[in-house]
C-alpha cells in the first residue's frame, strides 16, 4: 500500500512534469474507479494542470478551472508514465519477453507534449479511486484526516491530542487515517521498532518517556523517509522502499537492532506485520494467526 513517503515522492514528479499542460484526453477502463459519477473524468479535458499535492496518502491535481482530480491510490494501486509506442513493443532488455506483465491501466489521462500519465492497479479487487471535485474536503477520507507527522508544524502537543491515553492499540492508532494522516502497515511497524515499542499495547499504558519515543519515531521515520525518496523516479519506489525497511517484510532475519534477535510475523487487522520480540515485547511472541504464535 503506497504510504505518504512515496505519494509525496510521486506527487513531486507528477508537479514538476504534469504543471502547466493540458489534458487532451481521458480514458476511463475501468468504470468502478469513478467516483463522482455526475462530474465524470472526461470533464477534465481542456483544463490546465495548475499543481499537484498530497493529502495523506491521496493526491490533487489542481486545475485552471477550479476543478480538482482527486485520487486514492488505494491498497494496490499505482502511477506510470505510458512508453512511446516503439518502447511498449519491444520486451524489457534481458528478459526474452517473459517478464511479469505490469498492472492493468484503469484510467489514462493524455497530456498535451504527448506526455500520457497511467493509473494502474495491482490487485484482485478494484481499490483505485478517482473524484472531480471542486475542494479536497468533499472527498470523505481527506476531510477526515487527522494532522500529517511530515507537517513542520506538526508537534509533541499535537501528537498527544491525537494519540495520549487512547484505550487503543499503537499499531491501529498510527495506521488510522483520522488519527494521523499518511501511516500504514509498513511504517507503522518501522515506526514501533523505532521506538521499541509493542504493536499492541494501548496508548493509554505508555508514560511520558514512552510517549516522548513513540513521537520522536514518527515524525522522524516519515519525514527521513520523504527526503530519502526525493528524486527516485516514480517506476523505482516501491524497490526503495522495501530496501530501506528495517523490519517490515523481513521475518525470519537477525534484528538490526543487535540485541540478537529474529524479526517475526504477527497477524493484524487481516494483514501480516513484523516486530522484534527482543526489543519490543520482552520476548513474548505475538500470534501468526489465532491460536498460533509469530514464527
Amino acid at each position: 500500500m503506497p504510504e505518504s513517503p512515496e505519494v509525496q515522492a510521486l506527487v513531486d514528479e507528477l508537479e514538476s512534469t504534469l504543471r502547466g499542460r493540458t489534458v487532451a484526453a481521458v480514458d476511463v477502463v475501468e468504470f468502478r474507479v469513478t467516483k463522482t459519477r455526475s462530474r465524470p473524468l472526461t470533464t477534465l479535458v481542456g483544463e490546465r494542470v495548475l499543481g499537484v499535492t498530497r493529502h495523506g496518502k491521496l493526491l490533487a491535481i489542481d486545475f485552471d478551472g477550479s476543478e480538482m482530480l482527486v485520487v486514492s491510490l488505494g491498497r494496490h494501486g499505482w502511477a506510470r508514465w505510458a512508453p512511446a509506442e516503439a518502447d511498449a513493443a519491444a520486451p524489457p532488455a534481458g528478459t526474452g519477453g517473459e517478464a511479469e506483465p505490469p498492472p492493468p491501466t484503469l484510467v489514462s489521462l493524455a497530456f498535451d507534449g504527448d506526455t500520457v500519465l497511467e493509473l494502474t492497479d495491482a490487485g484482485g479487487w478494484v481499490s483505485l479511486g478517482c473524484w472531480v471535485v471542486d475542494e479536497v474536503d468533499e472527498v470523505a477520507a481527506i476531510a477526515k484526516h487527522g494532522p500529517d507527522p511530515a507537517d513542520p508544524a506538526f508537534g509533541r502537543d499535537d501528537f498527544d491530542h491525537a494519540v495520549a491515553g487512547r484505550r487503543k492499540q499503537l499499531k491501529a492508532i498510527l495506521q488510522e487515517q483520522e488519527t494521523l494522516a499518511g501511516i500504514g502497515n509498513a511504517y507503522s511497524d518501522e515506526i514501533l521498532f523505532t521506538a521499541r515499542l509493542s504493536p499492541v499495547v494501548h496508548a493509554a499504558a505508555l508514560g511520558d518517556d514512552e510517549l516522548a519515543r513513540l513521537f520522536a519515531a514518527t515524525t522522524s521515520t516519515i519525514r527521513d523517509a520523504i527526503a530519502a525518496r526525493r528524486g527516485i523516479p516514480i517506476d523505482r519506489l516501491k524497490e526503495a522502499k522495501v530496501a530501506a525497511m528495517q523490519v517490515h517484510g523481513r521475518a525470519g532475519e537477525p534484528c538490526p537492532g543487535g540485541c540478537g534477535g529474529e524479526i517475526r510475523d504477527f497477524t493484524f487487522a487481516s494483514t501480516t506485520a513484523q516486530y522484534c520480540p527482543e526489543c519490543q515485547t520482552d520476548g513474548e511472541l505475538l500470534p501468526l494467526k489465532e491460536g498460533e504464535s509469530g514464527r
